[in-house]
């Protein structure tokens, strides 16, 4: 199933809801890119990151809008390797990092006015990385000021399939003209938080903090898991405009949801706040990999709004 290789999408879907605008790659990775909003005096602002120009990169390597993480995310490791995994019957099979959906074929399903389903259509490489029979699609459903995302994996197999799919939200910040990413916070409570080593394994630490600075350096490549509340808010630091992210329904969620924050360096025009269902690696350590039955099917949910 060929994917596009160059930085502009197929097909795109517009879908506007009020004031807002979503913009949508349905063949592509089924990337959201775009969230605009339009303000007072016929202005507008971009709650999602996309680059003007992308030069050369290929389209699912844009840092921007929402790749989908599938069926684990970041890198994985099997016994120190990098880029494989360890299966339920003990196969050492490739993995790429963040998995193969993002720069996989979907097919759209279903289509309304405010909402779109696609399903993934697996390529040769997925099957080689997950070759099992089973059914993965993503729902979007729009709304004037929030949207939700959920992710569902069916089961067709006899046997329990393993998955710790998520979300690289890539969000503009900062967003006010002469502002810094000091002028903004992050609230969430979790009670730890990690680092990656290079061999794959988390270096651990208890977290303390409830209001995190977007200025602070060591809020980058951050790993932040057993959350206190599902929903995570950040914007200015005076409390106004704030974005949120509820994820799931549980609140608290379940143990192994986690949240990462990254960016690419301090300088650049985004910052990703990423809810997972558990810390990248989890098909070795089993911190937040989940599992789905035989004939069974099991969701991931994230709503993104501004209320």
């Amino acid at each position: 199933m060929a994917h596009t290789t160059n930085s502009e999408p197929g097909q795109t879907e517009a879908f506007v809801i009020g004031s807002s605008r979503y913009l949508i790659a349905p063949e592509d990775g089924f990337r959201l890119m775009k969230w605009t909003l339009a303000t007072a005096g016929s202005r507008s602002r971009e709650i999602l990151h996309w680059p003007e120009q992308a030069g050369e990169t290929p389209f699912h390597k844009i840092r921007g809008g929402n790749p989908l993480l599938f069926p684990f995310s970041a890198r994985t490791f099997d016994q120190g390797v990098q880029n494989f995994w360890r299966a339920p019957d003990g196969q050492r099979l490739p993995m790429p990092m963040h998995g193969f959906a993002r720069d996989g074929t979907f097919l759209v399903t279903d289509k309304t006015s405010t909402q779109i389903t696609g399903t993934l259509l697996p390529s040769e490489e997925a099957r080689r990385a997950y070759p099992f029979d089973y059914l993965f699609s993503v729902t979007y459903a729009f709304e004037e000021l929030a949207f939700t995302v959920l992710m569902e994996l069916e089961n067709r197999e006899q046997v329990a399939l393993p998955w710790s799919a998520g979300h690289h939200f890539y969000f503009n910040l900062p967003w006010h003209a002469g502002a810094a990413r000091s002028h903004y916070r992050l609230n969430m409570e979790a009670r730890k938080y990690a680092y990656q080593g290079p061999d794959g394994k988390l270096v651990m630490e208890k977290d303390r903090e409830a209001c995190h600075d977007f200025g602070d350096a060591d809020l980058m490549d951050r790993i932040h898991w057993e959350l206190r509340h599902n929903r995570i808010s950040f914007g200015p630091k005076g409390g106004e405009e704030d974005v949120h992210l509820i994820v799931g329904d549980a609140d608290p969620p379940p143990k192994g949801f986690t949240i990462v924050t990254w960016s690419e360096s301090q300088e650049a025009p985004f910052y990703c706040v990423e809810p997972w269902m558990g810390p990248p690696n989890s098909p070795e350590h089993g911190k937040g990999l989940h599992w789905v039955g035989p004939g069974e099917k099991a969701g991931f949910k994230v709503q993104v709004s501004l209320y």
